[in-house]
């Protein structure tokens, strides 16, 4: 997506100072490009992707049109998903608590839940029994070590005893069908996903049940523009990266297979970082004790990104323009922290705009209503600028509370 002055001086008098940019044709090219960089190793293969990491309903619709799987970790998502059409068949639940009602009905309703804790499996067997007219299709979360330092929280430890417990529930309930395994670790470098794929790999021969699909989770980078890749240590892998050191596993190990499963990922960053850019207008400029410093209508929280220096391009639209080093772009919240850039050397002046990209990744789902209402979000890319999400109001926030 270019960004040109006309077209932010056209959607700030429309929209103000401040607001995010969708892209949503690059959403559904990374979706295609992930899909097929993954299919030409192991055909069997497809994406749920994470609502978690950006939940916009325009980008869960695009993936339930190229035929991806919802992948929700709360009821709030389970609805968004329902509501925007999806079937029940085509959701995925993950997470470490699910609401007793909404899990049942969902159950009951065709949908998997990938279960978390032996509390868990027992709740859903007391379910089966209730409803042994119904087939209940789960799946079992798994946690082992794939040598990243981390030891997850989530899911059952294959070495224990509550996971033989769950798996003989799973296995031996006449109306449960047992669909899936699962797993997810969160470090992004591709050094543990050939790890990931072979415990999941190692785990079905052991227990010589081969699942109508394996699902190894999400983790994984997306695309950046040069300025942030080079702020990392390490090589920062692309789409076929990932999939010759975790999709080759399943293609060595079920090569001679008849049945070969569905091997699922879960990614969200990597299809909706660079999707999204964030566009906040310079308000004030000042210097304290020799520091000069830009503040923004915009904070740390609308971009979600910590750490690094986000890319930047600076849109020069105010009238009084001085040059600037070590200059600190800075947020309109009242945290010392809230620096959106740190160390900008170059010209700037009130009123200027400054474009931060690859930031769609849980952006707007972890913007708080801190000092600020979130801003809007707008989609240019298609014959027409489409308002995806309204500014949000007073009372948006504050009609849950009682004066």
């Amino acid at each position: 997506m270019i960004v040109s002055n006309d077209m932010v001086k056209k959607l700030k008098e429309e929209y103000g100072d401040a607001f995010y940019l969708l892209d949503s044709e690059q959403f559904r090219k990374n979706f295609k490009e992930l899909k097929a960089a993954f299919s030409a190793v192991y055909p069997n293969f497809n994406i749920a992707y994470s609502y978690k990491t950006n939940y916009t309903p325009k980008l869960c619709k695009i993936v339930d049109e190229l035929g991806g799987y919802a992948e929700v970790v709360s009821e709030m998502e389970l609805e968004l998903a329902l509501r925007i059409g999806v079937s029940h068949e085509r959701i995925i639940w993950n997470g470490p608590t699910k609401n007793k009602e909404y899990m049942e009905k969902f159950l009951l309703s065709g949908g998997t839940v990938n279960i978390d804790s032996i509390d868990e499996a027992l709740l859903i067997k007391e379910m089966a029994t209730n409803h042994c007219e119904k087939v209940l299709n789960v799946g079992l979360r798994c946690n082992y070590d794939v040598k990243d330092g981390v030891i997850s929280r989530f899911g059952f430890d294959i070495e224990s005893n509550e996971f033989k417990q769950a798996l003989e529930i799973v296995t031996n309930t006449d109306n449960i069908k047992f669909i899936n395994l699962h797993c997810h670790f969160a470090k992004r470098q591709i050094d543990y996903w050939p790890a990931r794929a072979k415990g999941m790999v190692d785990l079905i021969d052991r227990i010589c049940i081969i699942p109508d699909r394996v699902d190894i989770g999400g983790g994984l980078f997306g695309k950046m523009v040069k300025e942030l890749e080079e702020q990392f240590s390490f090589k920062i892998p692309n789409y076929s990266d990932y999939a010759e050191a975790a999709a080759k596993v399943f293609a060595d190990r079920f090569a001679h297979e008849v049945k070969k499963p569905e091997l699922i990922i879960e990614p969200g960053s990597a299809l909706v970082g660079d999707c999204m850019k964030f566009v906040g207008t310079v308000m004030a400029i000042k210097k304290v004790r020799g520091k000069a410093f830009a503040t923004v209508l915009g904070s740390q929280k609308n971009i979600s990104m910590g750490g690094v220096n986000p890319p930047i391009e600076i849109l020069h639209l105010g009238i009084d323009t001085h040059e600037y080093e070590n200059m600190d772009i800075v947020g309109f919240t009242c945290i010392e922290g809230d620096v959106l850039y740190k160390g900008y050397n170059g010209p700037l002046s009130v009123g200027d705009v400054i474009v931060i990209s690859n930031c769609g990744s849980y952006s707007i789902v972890m913007k708080p209503p801190f000092i600020l209402p979130n801003f809007p979000i707008i989609d240019p890319t298609g014959n027409k600028v489409e308002l995806i999400k309204k500014k949000e109001t007073f009372d948006d926030i504050f009609h849950t509370y009682n004066y």
